[in-house]
């Protein structure tokens, strides 16, 4: 067993943000792809930071952003996990910030939620994707959880406790197609199966896995990530989001009070935000990851690049090709914001007012933000080699990270299909389908 030495974050965060995770500084380092089980990380020893409004929130994401930043490319080279930043990630108050007000949260909108996942991805797609299950699981939990289970769990949450996905399988037939299952025995549930691609269930407090029940419908069960019976290999080998430590959940008879069953069935049988919430987020880091991608390719240009000897220029920044290649770049990335902005607002509307209308109109702005995010993330990748020039390839820069990891994040799910849906909408007037994959 690996036992990391964990450190607490400073309760003076709300003041002095930035000093207070640097208080993490001289955390031990871990790395990706180790054949052994990891051991649980102690939960949190101080309460974590309570966002209240959507200002504070974009704001502590940049004061994060500019502290993650310039480990990002070492971690990925070297494979370290991202112990000590998540630690400060999640105690900034982040992690809950999309739990409503009544349960003392700071209920901000889904745009806000988009915009800080894109300021941090932009610094580190990693740590940017690692909250998405534990978003899109709280949004469960408000939709199909019991009021007793909201006011636990959300406490457990605001509190500063990360939860980790156990959500697909390899070789099924399907990403719908699961075979872990929940049953009830002796007044437990009882959950056995085994997971891939569960983004953050190492480094977690809570593992929250789906399980089929005995009619085979998908429940969410929330199990400790210290339960006997769960094990997290991290085997994720991935050339990208490497340090996102998406491996292998082995679920061998755990044990968890009947409480901790969300019946997230329920989410797609009626009108719901729960699909576009998970694409939002996924959105936004392919967002984040263009626009770190491109403020790299800026810098590099400015300060490293030559000009191409047919210019007349002295400077790679003036020759016209290239600078009429980053406008494209910057007016497609913008355009990407701009939907994803839009689909966070219409997001919020289907909230308040869930109906079909409101839910297609949502899931379908989600899908629009989701074909131009993997676009520009894509091909920022790519222009930058093409602009920078062949320096920009050489392996002390790490730059390549940018374009495996827009290539590894974007396959969650086939943008292909967007186009489908988002055409069938305004042609034939159908509604997509509702799943967590639209």
């Amino acid at each position: 067993m690996v036992y990391p030495r964990y450190c607490a974050l400073s309760p003076s965060f709300k003041e002095s943000p930035v000093s207070a995770i640097e208080s993490l500084a001289e955390a031990t380092e871990f790395y990706v792809n180790s054949p052994a089980p990891f051991a649980p990380l102690p939960r949190p020893a101080q309460h974590a930071h309570i966002i209240t409004s959507d200002e504070e929130a974009i704001a502590i994401a940049h004061q994060l952003a500019q502290q993650f930043a310039p480990g990002a490319a070492r971690r990925d080279r070297d494979g370290i996990l991202p112990v000590a930043e998540l630690d400060a990630f999640s105690q900034s108050g982040l992690w809950g910030i999309n739990i409503p007000r009544q349960y003392g949260g700071a209920g901000v909108s889904y745009a806000t939620v988009a915009k800080v996942i894109a300021i941090i991805s932009a610094a580190d797609s990693a740590l940017g994707q690692i909250p998405q299950n534990h978003l899109a699981g709280v949004a469960h939990l408000l939709e199909d959880g019991s009021e007793s289970q909201k006011q636990t769990l959300l406490a457990g949450v605001l509190s500063g406790l990360r939860w980790g996905n156990a959500f697909s399988e390899k070789g099924t037939a399907t990403v719908a197609d699961f075979k872990t299952t929940v049953r009830q025995h002796h007044g437990e549930l009882v959950v056995n199966g085994e997971k891939f691609y569960a983004t953050g269930a190492l480094l977690a407090h809570l593992v929250h896995t789906v399980a089929v029940d005995d009619e085979g419908r998908a429940n969410l069960v929330v199990l400790d990530r210290n339960a006997s019976g769960l094990t997290v290999i991290n085997n994720w080998s991935s050339f990208g989001q490497r340090t996102t430590a998406s491996g292998t959940v082995l679920l061998n008879n755990v044990h968890a009070p009947l409480d901790r069953l969300i019946p997230v069935w329920q989410a797609f049988e009626r009108p719901t935000a729960a699909g576009p919430i998970s694409q939002i987020i996924q959105a936004a880091v392919d967002t984040g990851i263009a626009r770190g991608t491109l403020a790299d390719t800026l810098t590099f240009i400015r300060e490293k690049s030559r000009p191409w000897i047919d210019s007349g220029k002295e400077r790679a920044s003036d020759d016209p090709f290239t600078i009429a290649a980053i406008g494209d770049l910057q007016i497609r990335l913008h355009a990407a914001e701009a939907l994803l902005w839009r689909a966070g607002e219409l997001i919020d509307v289907a909230l308040a007012t869930p109906d079909e209308a409101t839910v297609a109109a949502a899931t379908v702005a989600t899908a629009e933000a989701k074909v131009l995010s993997t676009e520009i993330a894509i091909l920022a990748g790519n222009k930058l080699f093409e602009l920078a020039g062949t320096r920009s390839t050489l392996a002390e820069y790490q730059l390549d990270r940018h374009w495996r990891n827009a290539r590894t994040h974007t396959l969650h799910d086939p943008v292909r299909w967007k186009y489908f849906h988002v055409g069938n909408y305004y042609l034939n007037d159908v509604n997509p389908p509702r799943h967590a994959w639209n």
